[in-house]
């Protein structure tokens, strides 16, 4: 069983879809689970249409339906987790009734999910932005992480929990430390004995402190705390959330840097840009994929004249700076991390090249871990089984911005197959299937307000005004529109998008903006 909570995989992740498709005509079953009726759901055994921002309402609701049914993982529950009974007592108000008040999913669709996930020999759960773009975001990812732990769905083979990555090698990324709390490897960085191996390493001394994230990053512009930033492959001026006040951070800095393959929206701001060379074609190193695959990445064709490898650029920067960083290769590079990160430390480039990739952890040079995670929980063994995993309590929280007369239709947001995240990478080819950026209304709304399609319509939320043509879609249900943030330069969707985040991942709530539509006056009325 596949469940898609929270992600049209259909259009976003079409490749993974393909294999989704595959076990679907092999006989499993797919639920989909979006405020949407995208077209991944076509191909579903059920579509749960809840509605935005009570995603940890209908888990809770799933979860309670799974206990007064029997059907929680008794066994599972007591050998390998921690904190049931206060779980249990946090979903106990949750009946079907009051979930399908709170969700709009109907009682015995919920029902249905709910029996057929805890039924399932083996099941997945695979969600994507539709989860952790919201003010709650870590909750969402919690809540999914407790219907596995009741149910049993995890540290089996075609069991578990699956996040669909967004952007090519952002696992890689997060592997490799780029984040404000993890050195390589996801060792945290207060870790004093972690950090003895790095300062020995690179002849320094790590702060043990965490840093911030993007989000805390703006707000410290705003303060002027942070008056520098170096950007690396990020379009921040039309990627983030409330975007008129991110570019005028971005414009107030004293100094700013990026370093990209395209003159991006914010390399148009900067002070300083740095051509840089396309790692997928033009670069030696290795990349990591959403299943923990890491493989090489072999260059095949010199970069166009005047943009240069990132390892370069970097290890010039570094030696102006006083430090004189030197590798022979890409391969240096990555032994080194081999021998910083243990669970990176049998993937030598031969190995990587002679297996066609590994998954990591792979701590041993002459034997490889198993392709799943968490198989430790099933262990008979005290010694082997470790740290039991913890059910958490997490509540039900509505969106930040909330719907009024003023504003009374719910925006959410998201990709199509034809197009990638702000346009920089797809906007330059041409696509039959691109329409061009509109605002998606169902088909009882479009007759409410008196709107035929590609008629340009004046949308507003409390942050900014667009003009925008509509679409009608029947896969939406009254109340709710859809965007994406394709075509910045031509509607950018993101002055409408609110800047509420999650203060434990930092994620904006680009899924659940309020706004109104109105139509243009027409000349002469």
């Amino acid at each position: 069983m596949i469940v898609l909570w929270g992600s049209n995989a259909r259009e976003t992740h079409p490749i993974f879809f393909h294999h989704v498709l595959t076990a679907v005509n092999a006989g499993a079953s797919l639920y989909c689970i979006d405020p949407r009726r995208t077209s991944s759901a076509q191909w579903a055994d059920g579509w749960l249409g809840l509605h935005v921002g009570t995603d940890i309402a209908l888990s809770n609701t799933v979860a309670r339906e799974i206990i007064h049914a029997g059907l929680h993982n008794r066994v599972f529950i007591e050998r390998a987790t921690t904190g049931f009974a206060e779980y249990a007592a946090s979903v106990e108000e949750w009946t079907l009734e009051r979930g399908a008040a709170v969700t709009g999913v109907p009682a015995e669709v919920i029902r249905e999910l709910a029996q057929a996930y805890a039924r399932a020999d083996r099941a997945q759960i695979c969600w994507t932005l539709g989860i952790t773009e919201h003010h709650d975001a870590v909750d969402n990812v919690l809540s999914l992480i407790n219907l596995a732990l009741l149910t049993g769905h995890v540290g089996r083979y075609g069991s578990g929990l699956n996040p669909l990555r967004g952007q090519n090698n952002v696992q890689g990324g997060g592997d490799m430390g780029a984040i404000p709390n993890r050195l390589p490897g996801f060792q945290d960085i207060l870790d004093a004995e972690a950090r003895a191996k790095f300062d020995a390493a690179w002849s320094t001394t790590i702060v043990p402190r965490y840093g911030w994230h993007l989000t805390q990053m703006f707000e410290a512009m705003g303060r002027g705390d942070l008056t520098a930033l170096y950007v690396i492959g990020e379009n921040p001026a039309q990627s983030e959330a409330d975007v008129e006040q991110a570019i005028h951070h971005l414009s107030g800095l004293e100094h700013l840097v990026v370093q990209d393959i395209f003159l991006t929206r914010t390399a148009q701001l900067a002070h300083v840009v740095l051509p840089a060379s396309a790692a997928w074609c033009e670069t030696e190193g290795t990349v990591t994929n959403s299943e923990r695959r890491v493989q090489r990445v072999r260059k095949a064709i010199d970069a166009p004249e005047g943009a240069r490898d990132d390892i370069d650029i970097i290890l010039d920067l570094a030696r102006r700076l006083g430090h004189d960083w030197r590798y022979d290769s890409a391969e240096a590079i990555w032994d080194e991390l081999r021998s910083l990160s243990p669970m990176h430390t049998g993937m030598s480039y031969r190995r990587l090249e002679d297996l066609g990739g590994i998954q990591w952890p792979c701590p041993s040079e002459t034997e490889l871990e198993p392709s799943y995670l968490h198989g430790r929980l099933w262990s008979d063994d005290p010694a082997t089984l470790g740290r039991r995993a913890p059910f958490s309590v997490v509540a039900h929280s509505s969106p930040v911005d909330e719907l009024s007369d003023d504003f009374p239709l719910r925006l959410t947001t998201g990709r199509r197959l034809d197009s990638y995240n702000t346009g920089v990478q797809s906007g330059a080819m041409s696509s039959p299937m691109r329409m061009g950026e509109t605002i998606d209304v169902s088909p009882e709304d479009a007759h409410r307000l008196g709107l035929v399609p590609d008629e340009t319509v004046r949308v507003s939320s409390r942050r900014g005004v667009l003009e925008v043509p509509t679409r009608i879609d029947p896969g939406l249900r009254p109340g709710l529109v859809f965007m994406t943030m394709h075509f910045p330069d031509d509607v950018d969707t993101n002055q409408l998008t609110i800047e509420a985040w999650d203060p434990k991942s930092g994620t904006a709530e680009f899924k659940a903006s309020a706004v109104r539509i109105d139509k243009l006056a027409t000349a002469g009325a």
